[in-house]
């Protein structure tokens, strides 16, 4: 791959779930010969089977492909679209010239859409609109493009972010045009869009080197690295630099190794100069937001405040009776030492290593972004092999000049006009307030605005009251006053008073008070939650019981068994389901749900108390 390219162009796409930054991205490398069959951006397994980014990534493409000399190198960032990352996306755009922001031709601007958009603008990025999907049978393109310009005018966009240029697109096809006319069957009229209307970065090498890290990564031969722009200057591998925090404390280090990124692969180079995209080695305790800096009494760049968490639930070592048979990792130093190794480069999350010592139980306090934040972490660690059980989540509710404080979220509804009015009551007892509604057709968008805690467990609800037909969605808001006591609609547990296997009569009978979490034939222990009642009172069961065999037989005796399949649990409908009482319990093969008391006894004096 020839290096000479004469300019650099540093773009990071952004968009709402699943409206199709990752697809277009993987095709714009694939066209410029920069990507291996079957590789994709979403390298991630946890990103794969979900279909969600959850980690910025770092890309370049050089353009015109297969040219000798004259391309430009095209830095690309991929950012995720989900609200529980939303601190990634921030931080890249401050180290862009431009984003590309993709619309769904359908769906039109979602939550997630408008809070990219808001921190790109605010930032002062003119991005360029990709209307995406355009071939979906409900595409409305010029409504869609309609709904952006509204979207800019409301987020108070300048006049000349107002005239953004627009192009249209079929990512999975690997095609975009600037008209809706217009013949195409490649990216070239995205790729000349781009160098038409982003600026080329400012190339200044003859200044001293300021460069900042807007990520981290984390390699088990080269320890913590730091992924940034170089604003100035020249940076070098074996380099002796200063590193500067936004404070302005200043301490040295040395760059080991330098990289740069071709296609999805990093390629280590011995200098690379203003306006690229680079990857640093050596710097072990390099943090976002610091500047390195070629001499002491540099400058330090703008500082890049990371959102802080919304949500905290405590990590524990697995105790119950089932602890030890399948991880590999079960002790508090275990759970420390990868919890410390996280931190290092999932910058949304903090950890209280020492929480309060009177409630004698091993574990830490964890804070996170929301549910999926930590639901994608556990999964991680069980998937390595750990065992944990966690606490149900809690809003982070703290003083702000004298106030109680709590984060608030914006909910974004699309629903058939016939579930409605659920919906609008069940967010309505959880402390939402509606602040808009549109109808179109068969079809009504709400917008809502609450509290995060009364979001907790509604997400099944709102599946089940909408028969599957609803879109949920959401972005935090930030710190409002506290609001006040949230009635929700608690479904009480129904609990095993028996260590054994479950049986199918047992559970057929069970089946009508509720909706169970268990299959016939699994194991199951004094305490473990089995499903929940749907009139919310506390049962405590025996799923162990079969039925009593005698030689009397009678018509009607033997009715037909049917049973309903199981809710089977996964870690994030765990965290929504559970009670303030109970643990979720996550081993590499399960997940169970139990009452942190195992004995009815314990429990019984606990609720007295």
């Amino acid at each position: 791959m020839s290096q000479q390219y004469t300019s650099i162009r540093n773009i990071a796409i952004i968009a709402h779930v699943d409206h199709g930054k990752t697809t277009l991205t993987d095709k714009m490398l694939e066209q410029c010969g920069m990507r291996e069959e079957g590789v994709s951006m979403d390298s991630n397994a946890l990103e794969q089977e979900r279909g969600i980014t959850i980690y910025a990534k770092n890309t370049s493409v050089f353009y015109p492909p297969n040219q000798a000399t004259g391309q430009t190198k095209i830095n690309i960032v991929d950012t995720p679209g989900h609200a529980d990352f939303g601190s990634e996306v921030e931080r890249v755009l401050r180290s862009v010239d431009s984003v590309l922001l993709v619309v769904d031709a359908q769906e039109g601007p979602m939550p997630q859409t408008r809070f990219v958009l808001k921190k790109s603008l605010e930032l002062g990025l003119k991005p360029i609109l990709v209307l995406n999907k355009i071939d979906k049978p409900g595409a409305d393109v010029e409504k869609s493009h309609d709904a952006v310009f509204e979207l800019f005018m409301d987020l108070g966009a300048t006049e000349e972010q107002l005239n953004f240029t627009t192009v249209y697109a079929i990512g999975v096809q690997g095609m975009a045009k600037r008209t809706m006319g217009e013949q195409s069957d490649n990216l070239n009229p995205l790729f000349e869009t781009i160098l038409e209307h982003v600026p080329p970065a400012p190339n200044d090498v003859t200044k001293p080197c300021r460069m900042q890290p807007f990520n981290l990564a984390y390699d088990n031969f080269l320890g913590r690295m730091g992924i940034g722009r170089v604003y100035e200057g020249i940076i070098k591998a074996q380099q002796t630099v200063s590193i500067v925090k936004p404070t302005g404390e200043v301490r040295s280090g040395k760059i080991t190794k330098l990289f740069t990124f071709q296609g999805t692969n990093r390629t280590e180079v011995d200098s690379a100069s203003a306006g690229d995209i680079v990857m640093i080695a050596g710097i072990d305790d390099i943090y976002i937001g610091e500047t390195i800096a070629e001499k002491p009494d540099a400058e330090p760049l703008p500082a890049i405040i990371v959102d802080e968490p919304t949500i905290k639930l405590d990590f524990l070592v697995n105790n119950s009776p089932f602890a030890g048979r399948e991880g590999k990792f079960v002790t508090t130093r275990q759970i420390r030492e990868r919890l410390e190794r996280e931190l290092e480069v999932n910058v949304g999350l903090r950890v209280d290593f020492n929480p309060d010592a009177e409630r004698l139980i091993e574990g830490f306090k964890v804070f996170g972004r929301g549910e999926m934040h930590i639901a994608v972490l556990l999964e991680t660690m069980r998937r390595e092999g750990y065992e944990i059980q966690v606490s149900q989540p809690q809003a982070i509710i703290k003083e702000e000049n004298g106030q109680k404080v709590e984060p608030f979220e914006e909910v974004t509804v699309d629903v058939p006009n016939e579930f409605q009015g659920v919906v609008i009551e069940k967010l309505g007892t959880r402390g939402f307030v509606m602040s808009d509604m549109r109808q179109n057709d068969s079809q009504s968008r709400m917008l809502f605005e609450g509290p995060t805690r009364g979001l907790f467990g509604y997400r099944s609800q709102f599946i089940v009251d909408t028969k599957g037909e609803g879109i949920f969605a959401t972005r935090v808001l930030g710190f409002r006053p506290y609001a006040g006591v949230i009635t929700k609609r608690h479904t009480g547990s129904m609990t095993s008073m028996e260590t054994g296997k479950a049986l199918g009569y047992a559970l057929w009978n069970l089946q009508e008070r509720g909706v169970l979490y268990i299959a016939p034939n699994t194991e199951v222990y004094e305490g473990m939650v089995l499903g929940n009642t749907s009139r919310g009172e506390e049962m405590v069961v025996n799923p162990c019981k079969g039925k009593q065999l005698t030689n009397m037989r009678a018509s009607g005796t033997d009715e037909n068994m049917s049973l309903i399949p199981p809710m089977l649990l996964s870690i994030e409908r765990g965290l929504e389901v559970m009670g303030e009482d109970e643990y979720l319990e996550i081993t590499p093969t399960s997940v169970r749900l139990r009452k942190q008391y195992l004995k009815e006894a314990e429990r019984s004096r606990t609720r007295k108390k």
